[in-house]
């Protein structure tokens, strides 16, 4: 009994870890929505575009594009949907649904903003404040996976500081710190009325919600380079550097029925007594490379690249504050790539139309290792917007994009000893979402 205590209890709190969920507009867990123009273009210009201060966030060298001072801000909200169809759901001779669905998309707004000053000819200063990752995923208490997830919220707030300098006229280089905080809420269920079923407990009624609650600030920095190889062709790159975070945090937990409620209350058994943890973890480094072109006078190409490495996102490990042991598991993640083009069109000098094309790699290797917080799988975008500009220091800018994801099938193992207290959980996940976008920014 004691070791199942353990494991019970590690399945709580080894959640904590698996804050980093995927994100339905980027893969895994990642948020690229930090400027409305780039977000029109498919992100296709994140590494040239460098058309105002917010693409300090892609390309810290981008502001040395930009004369004199300038702020900018914006908002992106994201309506994402993740449902598992045909879902079969059990531990050992428990059966826990067969042929069922659960839906657990959720909405967020993300915030950005950014300001440059242009301090002589040969430097510029900049702070960019942005979320680079984050999610909001939320599934009902009694649905047929709830033992493996029921709700995840992450948000990530980058502070960056910049300071680019003017090689040339031509090139510019930058570097930016980068400091990160992190806060993180996560809950699933325990199967609580299997552990008691001696004591009076129903098997696969009697559950327990835990909630792990965790933050941490960590250390990073970037760097850019943006070179203007013709008067009209832009090379762009950049690289954000991977960030290690210690999540201390809570576990706490509640009973979803008078049973297991009451034992909640009172202390009465050791699986569901509050404890607090720590769980080590990465955001990932990623590298950014691009081309602007502008073809003619109206028409502008872009294309871009964009590497992410998720392979140091190969295990999770827990310590607990009590005695019980580590715990690890193997995630094995790949590190992936996205493509995406686009261009934009002069209507006049005041209206600018944007559009582009974009996928994305999942970094989920197979359906063994996609969960309920990480039900990614390969993507597609489509967007458009258009930028307005009443007058030469003023540009407002609106954009859309609708994600589209292939199909990714889950096989979660009861057998595996991750989820030994979590069970079997098969089927398929279908996940789409929807961004909108709106920016201002203003040159003084």
């Amino acid at each position: 009994m004691p070791h199942h205590v353990n494991r019970l209890t590690i399945a709580i709190a080894l959640a904590s870890t698996a804050l980093i969920a995927g994100q339905a507009a980027a893969s895994g867990f990642q948020v690229r929505e930090q400027s409305a123009k780039t977000l029109a273009n498919a992100l296709s210009n994140a590494a040239a575009g460098a058309e105002d201060v917010s693409f300090m966030a892609y390309n810290p060298a981008a502001i040395g594009n930009i004369d004199g001072n300038q702020v900018a801000g914006g908002v992106a909200h994201i309506d994402a949907d993740f449902e598992l169809q045909d879902a079969t759901a059990s531990q050992g001779p428990i059966v826990y649904g067969v042929n069922q669905s659960g839906q657990g998309g959720e909405t967020a707004t993300v915030p950005s903003f950014a300001a440059k000053m242009q301090l002589n000819e040969r430097f510029d200063l900049g702070l960019a404040i942005y979320a680079p990752y984050g999610l909001s995923t939320k599934y009902d208490e009694d649905w047929i996976g709830r033992y493996h997830a029921v709700e995840t919220e992450l948000t990530t707030i980058d502070f960056q500081p910049t300071l680019n300098y003017r090689a040339s006229e031509r090139l510019n280089l930058a570097v930016g710190l980068r400091a990160q905080y992190a806060d993180a809420t996560l809950s699933n269920a325990i199967d609580f009325g299997t552990a008691a079923a001696l004591k009076g407990g129903t098997p696969g009624r009697d559950d327990v919600i835990g909630t792990v609650e965790g933050d941490d600030w960590g250390y990073g920095y970037t760097l850019g380079a943006l070179f203007q190889v013709t008067d009209k062709t832009r090379l762009g790159a950049s690289y954000r550097s991977e960030i290690d975070l210690t999540l201390d945090g809570d576990a706490t937990f509640r009973g979803t029925t008078p049973y297991s409620d009451g034992a909640v209350a009172t202390e009465a058994d050791p699986r569901i007594i509050d404890r607090g943890g720590k769980a080590e973890l990465t955001t990932p480094a990623n590298l950014n490379l691009g081309v602007y072109h502008q073809l003619t006078d109206r028409l502008a190409l872009m294309a871009n690249a964009e590497w992410t490495e998720w392979s140091s996102f190969d295990e999770l490990t827990v310590e607990f504050e009590d005695s019980t042991d580590d715990s690890t598991t193997t995630e094995n993640w790949d590190d992936t790539w996205a493509f995406s083009v686009g261009a934009n069109y002069a209507l006049n000098n005041q209206w600018l139309l944007r559009a582009g094309l974009g996928l994305d790699e999942s970094p989920v290797p197979s359906p063994e290792f996609r969960t309920p917080r990480v039900p990614d799988a390969d993507r597609q975008w489509a967007t458009f917007g258009a930028t307005w500009m009443p007058s030469p220091e003023l540009s407002i800018t609106a954009g859309y994009m609708h994600v589209f994801a292939d199909d990714g099938g889950i096989d979660q193992d009861g057998s595996k000893e991750e989820n030994a207290t979590k069970g079997s959980l098969n089927g398929t996940y279908e996940v789409e979402a929807d961004v909108f976008a709106l920016s201002v920014d203003y040159r003084f």
